[in-house]
């Protein structure tokens, strides 16, 4: 049985987006800032909500039209940008025991794929639980056990380390293969982004045609 204050779901917003020409957070798709299809498909599952940024103001409108009491926006720790300093910044801030984090230009972040990894780290004792694709791990669709964690990125950090993977081989890892993601999220293409103009339209355009991907990315 799971009890609240359990999980907290994070959206890192806090990219330079330079192929995108913007930030992804803002940008339009299928009717809706990218960052708020984020808060809505993920909001519900969440005990603490949390948006990394590093333009609070720019967003601040964006959250104010998500009506989750819970929603909380923190800036990088350090100013040197880095997807390893995007993680530690989110396990930082939360206050669960687990943290699902997620990309902001994720099309298809999926609510009932955290919950699995949740579930399958409460089960394990492992460390993290995250999807594993044809092109390697997915750790900004991945859920974190924070009490271990924390430390261990920081001290990647500390090191000079970079990559959101680069600590992995410290911890304890429950790797989702392509059958465990579907069965948790049969509808698939949660780990597919959007990173420039050009992928975004065809995107829209693939959805609004009803040629979805599948849960690798491909068609």
């Amino acid at each position: 049985m799971f009890f609240m204050n359990e999980l907290a779901v994070v959206i890192q917003a806090g990219g330079e987006s330079k192929r995108m020409g913007k930030p992804k957070a803002l940008v339009p798709f299928i009717g809706s800032p990218m960052l708020c299809r984020g808060l809505k498909r993920l909001g519900g599952i969440a005990d603490e909500l949390i948006v990394t940024t590093n333009d609070k103001r720019s967003l601040a409108f964006l959250c104010a039209q998500v009506t989750y009491d819970k929603l909380q926006m923190f800036s990088d720790v350090y100013d040197k940008r880095s997807a390893l300093n995007g993680l530690y910044t989110a396990l930082l801030y939360a206050s669960c025991p687990y943290v699902g984090v997620v990309a902001c230009d994720m099309v298809f972040p999926s609510a009932p794929l955290l919950l699995a990894e949740r579930d399958a780290l409460a089960e394990s004792g492992a460390d993290i639980a995250v999807p594993v694709t044809s092109h390697g791990y997915e750790p900004f669709h991945a859920v974190y056990r924070r009490e271990t964690c924390l430390p261990i990125v920081h001290a990647a950090l500390r090191q000079g380390q970079t990559r959101a993977t680069s600590w992995y081989g410290s911890v304890r890892v429950v790797e989702f293969d392509h059958d465990m993601t579907l069965a948790a999220d049969p509808r698939g293409g949660a780990f597919i982004n959007v990173n420039t103009p050009d992928e975004l339209l065809e995107m829209e355009r693939r959805i609004l045609s009803g040629n979805m991907p599948r849960a690798d990315g491909s068609s």
